[in-house]
Formats: C-alpha cells, structure tokens, sequence
C-alpha cells in the first residue's frame, strides 16, 4: 500500500559512518546514540553501514560465527522499530539473517517511522575473496531488486559487492526507486602500496557516481571506519576507508566524509531526478530490443 502522504519534496538524510568493536552492546550503544543525533538534526531518513552490529566477521571461515546471525523480524529489528518510532524517522539497517537452520542471508530492512518493518533486500551479489569470504555465510538474496515505499520515498536499497553491477542498479530504478542506498563494509588490505589502495577507493567512488549519473537518482553510501585484525592472524586485516559520501542526480557531491567516524547530514531535492531525466533521457532511449547478451555471462 502507498505511504498515507505524499513524501517531502526536501528530504534530510544521515549517513552513519563509524567504527565497530568487538563489544555488540558497545556497538549498539554508540549507532543509537549517532540515530538520536542525527534525528536532532533534522534527519528523517537514516543510513547505517554494512553489518553495523559487529565487526566484519567473514574475514575467516568459522562455522561458529553463525551465532551472530539473527531471526527478522528479530531482537535488532524490534530495537530499531522502536527507536525508528520514538524519533519519527526511517531508518535502513544491515543484519545477518538466519532464515533457517544452514541458511543465511545479509539482509538489508528497512524500518519505517511508526517502528514497522517497510520492507527488505536480500544481497544479492556475495564476494568470495581473501578476506572477504561471504560465500561461506550468505546464500544469495532471492528477493530480487524490488525498491522499497516508505514515507520518505521509494529506496531502491543495495548492499556493498553490489555497488559495483550496473544491473542491479538500473534494475532498481525501472522499478521505480526514487534514491539508491548502500550499506558498505569495504576497505583495503594495509600491506597493499598506497598508489593501489588509492586506485580502488577512486574506482569505488567513479562507480557508484556513474549509478547515480546513469539513472538521474540521487544515491547514498555508509561504509564503515577504522582497522579490524583478521581474527586468524594469517594476514594484515583490513583498514576499512569509510569515505561515505551522497551524490545527486547527475553525480554531484552532496556530501562527503573522511577516514574517521562521523555522521554525514545531507539535504536531497526530490525534484531535481525529474528535472534531470527531460535533459537526459536515458531510460527512453534504452534499446531493450538490443540487450539479450545481458542474459549470458559471457557472449563468446
């Protein structure tokens, strides 16, 4: 059912950028405190970073860190329900899903401002690499790319790997996703040269403007901050580069953060995506006719 009002023509969004512990309940702690922050702020729409409950687990493949997973709805759903309420905001959320026993999923919701659950996206696209092993622990989201009605907007949202698909982001937007979001857990390796490192971060930063760019939507991004050890002391771990940021239709910077925590506050015009697709008019001039090879992983 559509949302009981039209939503803002102005809307003030938070992007949380912060480090996590080995401690949930300090985790916990600190994300709360950031939400009522930032909704002091004005914000109605909050953004939380990949897996914000702990560290970046799948660095290692251990088969006892499924006990992280959690049923939603579930314990950080009804917490973020109610804090979604009590503030009056909408807040997207990261988890790790149990959906039953052997099956998992990382799992964006969406919580919408009366505490309820608006919606969900299941990663859809899962790494397997040296310290970003999610094959182990996610099976692929078989919810599809199916934007999300809350009162703030249709939020076509996305999770990390997948902010490198141009598919998944123009799917989102054909189904009408009005902004695109991406919860983030990403970073580099610290033995890796500083030159490569710094190459990965502009590629990753051209990328998702280009998503923005391609389908006139705004878009935003929460990565996560600071050093987390590989817990099997076989590597460096990773240095995650925070470096959330939101850009508008055409790609503009709208806001941009650092390497250190810190909340991003960002007001988007709802109105310019249709103000930029009459001069640029992508989607009507898409040749959909031409595009099967789309559907092969290789034409060769």
């Amino acid at each position: 059912m559509p949302p009981p009002n039209p939503p803002p023509k102005k809307l003030t969004a938070a992007l949380i950028q912060q480090r996590c512990t080995l401690h949930p309940e300090e985790n916990r702690q600190a994300m709360e405190a950031a939400i009522c922050d930032a909704a002091a702020a004005g914000a109605q729409l909050i953004l939380l970073q990949e897996l914000h409950n702990t560290p970046y687990f799948c660095q290692v493949e251990r088969s006892d860190l499924f006990d992280l997973a959690e049923a939603i709805p579930g314990p950080s759903t009804q917490h973020l329900g109610a804090l979604a309420k009590r503030l009056g905001v909408v807040i997207v959320s990261s988890l790790f899903e149990r959906r039953a026993a052997g099956l998992y999923h990382n799992t964006a919701v969406v919580l919408e401002c009366d505490g309820t659950i608006a919606g969900r996206y299941r990663k859809m696209h899962i790494p397997d690499d040296p310290g970003f092993y999610e094959k182990f622990y996610f099976t692929p989201g078989d919810l599809g790319f199916r934007p999300i009605r809350t009162s703030v907007g249709t939020l076509g949202v996305l999770v990390c790997w997948d902010q490198w698909y141009p598919e998944a982001a123009r799917a989102m937007a054909l189904a009408g996703a009005e902004l695109l979001l991406y919860p983030t857990a990403i970073g580099w390796d610290p033995e890796e040269e500083s030159a490569e490192n710094a190459r990965q971060l502009e590629a990753w930063l051209t990328v998702q403007r280009g998503h923005a760019v391609a389908n006139g939507l705004p878009l935003l991004v929460s990565n996560r901050v600071g050093h987390e050890p590989d817990p099997s002391g076989c590597s460096a771990g990773i240095t995650f580069w925070g470096h959330s940021f939101a850009c508008g239709p055409q790609g503009e910077w709208l806001a941009r953060a650092d390497d250190q925590a810190t909340t991003l506050l960002v007001e988007i015009d709802r109105q310019r995506s249709e103000q930029v697709r009459r001069i640029w008019p992508f989607l009507r001039d898409r040749r959909i006719d031409a595009y099967s090879p789309l559907l092969k992983r290789f034409d060769d």
